[in-house]
This record gives C-alpha cells, structure tokens and sequence, in this order.
C-alpha cells in the first residue's frame, strides 16, 4: 500500500486543546463565535444554540468521536468486513419469557435487583475471593461505560489527574477529557504477553493522580499484568493515595497468563473498584447490564452519583443478565476454546503477512505497528477500508502512542473474520508505486 501526506492536526486533540478550549469558550460565551462563516457552514444553524451548551459539552473529545463515527458508522454493505468492533459472536442468552411478575412491573430498586447482587456476590467470593456485602458493596450500572462514568462524577473534579497506560480503551481518554479530567499516560510495551513499564515511570505517573484506570486482559493489546507490576502497582498506589478502577469486562477471555485480582488484595481491597458486565462474556452488550464493587464507604457515594445521573437499569435486562449469570460455565468452555484457536490462527496468517503481531494473551483483538509500511494507523485504517471494505480501528484513538497502530478484533463470525484476514494480506501485498518507494527512501 502507497503511504498518504500526514494529515493536518486537528486543534482539538490533545496538543492543542487547552488552548483551543480556553478561545472556543471566550468566542462562545460572547455570542462572537455565531458570526464566524466556518462554525455558521460546519452547524448548519446551530451556531445560534452555541451559548446554551455546557463547558463539559464543549470541551468534549468531538475530533476523535467524528473520526471514530466516520470510519464505523457506515452503510451495512454486505460486503463490508467488520475487523474493528468488539462483540463477540455468541449465543448465551438463555431462554426467558419477557412478561414481568406484577411487583416487577413499576420502577427497579435504584442499587439493582437484590436477586442479582447476590449472585454477583457469591461469584466474587468464589472466583476472585473477593468479599463484597451485596446489600451496599455491589451497584448494578449502565455496563461498564456506566460505572466508569459513576466513578469519575464521584470522585473526580475539572482538573484533578487520572493515570492511565499507553495505550488504553478509548472510552477511558473521552469520558476523562469530556470531564475536564487530564489524563497521565503511563508508557508500555509488550514483552512475552505481558504489559510492561518502567518502575519509575509508574511512580511519577501516580504522584499527584487520584485515580488509576486498568484492564486486564488489557484492551487493546490484550496483555497481562506479571506479578511483580502489580506489586509494584499495589505500593504505589499505597503511597499516593490513588483510588483504582479495575475493568474486567474481557475476564472470561483470558487464555495465557494469570488474571488480574487487584481488587482481593488486603492493600488495595479499601481502594479498588471493580467493574465488569455481561456485554463481552455473555454476548449481552445490548443489554447494558453492568456492575461495580467494592469498599461500602466507596460504593454508596457511587450509588448517589447514579442515581442523580442515570438512575435504574431495565428491570427486563436484569433480569435477562441473572439469567446469563447462572448458566455454568461448561457453556462458555466450548467458546473460550473457538476464541484461543483463532487467535493463534490469526497470529500465523498476520506474521505470514510480514507485519509484526505480538500474540496476545486474552481479550479478542490484535494490536498491530503499521509504521513499516510507510504510513500511520489512521491513513492505514482508511485506505483498507477504501481498497478492501475491511475496517479496523486506528490506534491513535488509543493513546499517544497509538499513532503507529492498528487494533484488528478477531471478534465477528468465522467466515468473514477469515475473509477479512485474506482481504488484510492482498492490501498490506499490494505493490508499492515507485512516488512510495522514493518517499520511503527519502525519510
């Protein structure tokens, strides 16, 4: 594939947004902003409404969500392939009447249903020996978009810091920076299918944070954290004071290594949230049915933020969650199985491909460097999609770092994740133009 010029910067990613906000703010706030022909084209008659909207709203990451909707929102041509997405291709819903019971029938408790804390309760006691009280120490939310949301109306201000590696899930840096919240990136590598970082690094990143933002298996490059970082994370923490949201909404989808438990541990147990829900595990995510644990004295305040903001959950997705919940787990054994041969299968087509994949240890994903091929991850996303109807993510939504990455999911049907590998093969084969060739040279 022929690489593309570098597109311009937009002034409203992270370089440039402080001071982009603080001017946008000034020229809305003065009703100036309305007369200027660029915003009077770009809002179609909207400029008028520009006073009423919030700071929060404006300072919004709207370059990156644009960019996410125009690469994703698409037609659903049939011969597109979907290598970007995250929802798994399996059936656990179990079998259910969706008539609700009369005394079901009005509003939902505000904490959950008290049959599915209980549940939650008694799993996290057995699975992560994690002891939670269901009555005050588990809050069903909105998925996991829910709780993180909760966590941070709770505990965070305008400017306080929340750390984060690079790189991380996209929600983490928009939901961060719609709130004014400046993110401290922790920079990573991947070694042997762990998560790596420098100590020390870890040490400055946490000095002054108020919040650690961490998955494991760890999106998007699907890494563990080994036993001696977490140990590390666990001191730090310590020192600083900072609050921990631990997000284990790919837990079942762990193949090497060991998952992360941060949240049992007698250190951290006073300081960890732990969020999950049935989106990934049960292929469940339009249910937006998810959880958060942890310390009483944590939780309760989370459960007003809720209730102020986004208060009860279906009482029907509940309801259909506890059902998924109680299924055993030989049901997922047969599907974790399906998940780690393609994994593997896609690891050989990608090297045979001659990029450079590292294997990852859970999750459904890949995170691939494409600076090789004489471009970055968004011209790369583009131009697959453009040449072979085949999307991706581009990393730059990830992280700073992200710029030299692509994130391929291996999470759509066998069929079409097969195709998609071989659409992926004949563009990255494609032969260069000599312009390509000469500009390789030149840089």
């Amino acid at each position: 594939m022929a690489p593309k010029k570098n597109a311009p910067v937009d002034p409203l990613t992270d370089e440039g947004v402080i001071l982009a906000n603080i001017w946008t703010r000034l020229l809305i706030r003065t009703k100036l902003a309305r007369l200027l022909p660029g915003v009077r084209r770009r809002l179609d008659g909207g400029q008028e409404f520009l006073h009423y909207y919030s700071d929060r709203l404006l300072d919004g990451p709207h370059a990156a969500l644009r960019d996410a909707g125009e690469l994703l929102e698409q037609p659903d041509e049939p011969d597109r392939i979907d290598l970007a997405q995250c929802n798994p291709p399996i059936d656990l819903a179990p079998s259910m009447s969706t008539k609700l019971p009369a005394e079901r029938r009005g509003y939902p408790p505000s904490w959950g249903l008290l049959d599915l804390r209980l549940l939650l309760a008694q799993r996290f006691e057995a699975e992560q020996q994690l002891h939670v009280r269901p009555e005050d120490e588990v809050l069903i939310t909105h998925g996991v978009a829910g709780a993180l949301s909760v966590v941070l109306d709770t505990f965070l201000n305008a400017g306080d810091r929340a750390a984060l590696f690079d790189p991380s899930s996209p929600l983490y840096s928009w939901m961060l920076r719609h709130r004014r919240i400046r993110p401290a990136w922790l920079q990573t590598w991947i070694e042997d299918g762990k998560l790596r970082f420098k100590h020390d690094d870890l040490a400055r990143t946490l000095k002054g944070a108020r919040l650690l933002l961490l998955d494991v298996p760890h999106n998007p490059t699907g890494a563990w954290l080994a036993p001696e970082d977490v140990e590390e994370i666990v001191w730090w923490a310590d020192r600083h004071d900072v609050l921990i949201f631990c997000d284990q909404a790919f837990d079942r989808f762990q193949f090497d290594g060991v998952n992360l438990r941060i949240g049992s541990l007698v250190k951290t147990h006073r300081r960890t949230l732990t969020a999950g829900s049935v989106s990934k595990g049960h292929g469940l995510a339009a249910a937006r049915v998810g959880w958060l644990a942890g310390n009483r004295h944590l939780i309760r305040p989370c459960a007003v933020s809720a209730i102020a903001a986004t208060p009860f959950v279906p009482t029907l997705c509940q309801q259909l969650a506890l059902a998924a919940l109680k299924q055993t787990d030989e049901s997922f054994t047969a599907i974790r199985a399906e998940f780690n041969s393609r994994r593997r299968y896609a690891f050989d087509r990608l090297q045979g491909m001659g990029l450079k994949p590292s294997l990852p240890a859970g999750g459904f994903f890949f995170w691939l460097p494409v600076s090789d091929l004489g471009c970055d991850g968004r011209e790369f996303a583009m131009e697959l999609r453009k040449e072979q109807r085949v999307l991706v993510w581009p990393g730059e939504h990830f992280g700073p770092s992200g710029k030299k990455f692509i994130r391929l999911s291996i999470a759509t049907d066998e069929g079409r994740f097969r195709e998609g590998l071989t659409r992926l093969g004949e563009f990255v084969r494609a032969p260069q133009s000599p312009a390509t060739t000469d500009q390789i040279q030149a840089a």
